[in-house]
């Protein structure tokens, strides 16, 4: 079993979270609650919790399958982010600064699942 704790895309992601659940979701209207915020809230909280499930498997092949869970939050995100910046929910420095973790969470992800499924092994990264 892997230490989720000291993956550093596990770490980006849980800092994604943290920032989208402190700084972007809290500044949505209350009609958005049930909608967009609760969307955005679950496909973001969605990344690290796939991570950390992901590491409690045996193989690479089932941990890479939960990062691709995970990758597939992370595309949610980002458009619950856009929408939100365009419906101006946002501004634009702070959707600026949500997509850039975004794309650094994504960028992990992509690395990783790469790493895993040419033979690496899983707890070098």
């Amino acid at each position: 079993m892997r230490d989720y704790k000291k993956l550093e895309v596990w770490k980006k992601a849980h800092e994604q979270y943290m920032l989208i659940k402190r700084n972007i979701a809290s500044k949505f209207p209350k009609e958005e609650r049930y909608e967009l915020t609760s969307q955005l809230q679950r496909a973001s909280l969605s990344i690290p919790l796939n991570i950390v499930e992901g590491c409690g498997r045996f193989t690479d092949k089932d941990f890479a399958y939960f990062l691709d869970t995970s990758l597939g939050s992370t595309n949610e995100v980002d458009y619950c982010c856009l929408v939100a910046y365009e419906l101006n929910y946002i501004n634009e420095e702070e959707y600026n600064n949500v997509i850039k973790l975004v794309n650094e969470v994504r960028g992990m992800l992509i690395n990783f699942i790469k790493f895993l499924r040419n033979g690496g092994s899983a707890s070098k990264p």
